[in-house]
């Protein structure tokens, strides 16, 4: 059974790699589009162009980046406030933001109450 090929928006993956980044904008949503269009900060600019080098492996603090052809296949790491999250970049993650993958938040799972912490506790034998 032959592989699903991968399309965005009707174009395949050698054909986005072909388009500008103005032209690319016009096949994402409004928000991202915007920004594509406004130009990218100097902190995208040269992160991009470290991509455009030949580095397999960037690191960025820029979350707000919006993940356009040129960044497949490359690993990023995105700072989320107090490490760099490896994410490798996949053709669905077009069109999305970098902090969208590098999560800031963790889920808090609370164990027991310790001893003291109710009343009951207090009057329970610690072994």
């Amino acid at each position: 059974m032959a592989k699903k090929e991968f399309k965005f928006k009707g174009k395949t993956l050698e054909e986005l790699g072909k388009l500008s980044l103005k032209e690319f904008a016009q096949l994402i949503k409004s928000k991202e589009r915007r920004t594509l269009i406004r130009g990218l900060t100097e902190q995208q600019k040269i992160m991009l162009e470290n991509i455009r080098k030949g580095a397999k492996t960037v690191k960025t603090h820029c979350r707000d980046m919006v993940i356009v052809p040129e960044m497949l296949n490359t690993t990023i790491m995105i700072h989320n406030g107090k490490a760099f999250v490896a994410i490798i970049m996949k053709p669905e993650m077009l069109g999305h933001r970098l902090g969208e993958f590098a999560l800031t938040r963790r889920s808090l799972a609370h164990s027991a109450p310790g001893v003291g912490a109710t009343k009951s506790s207090a009057s329970a034998s610690v072994k």
